[in-house]
Order: structure tokens, then C-alpha cells, then sequence
């Protein structure tokens, strides 16, 4: 089964510049993503809500 990565498996085979620019960049802006997901407030009503389950 194959889901959609042709790249071959041969780990003698080094990945290519472009795309390892290409992942790095991706990684940078997912983490970035994450990142400001973390940081971000939760608000006063969830807060709320959460401590009824107490």
C-alpha cells in the first residue's frame, strides 16, 4: 500500500537539497504553528466551564 511518498527507502540514498530546504522550512513553520497554539490564552468562559468539573 502507498500513501502518496514515492521516495525510495534506500538509506544510501541522500535526500536531494531542495527538498530538505523544503522540509526544513515546513518544520519551521509548523513549530512556529504549535507554538503560538501553546501560548495562547484560554479564555474566561472555558476556565469556567473547566472548574465546574471540579
Amino acid at each position: 500500500m502507498s500513501f502518496g511518498d514515492d521516495t525510495p527507502t534506500n538509506s544510501a540514498v541522500k535526500p536531494d537539497k531542495k527538498r530538505s530546504d523544503k522540509d526544513q522550512q515546513m518544520g519551521s513553520a509548523l513549530r512556529s504553528v504549535y507554538q503560538k497554539t501553546v501560548d495562547e490564552a484560554v479564555p474566561d468562559e472555558m476556565m469556567a466551564l473547566l472548574g465546574k468539573l471540579d
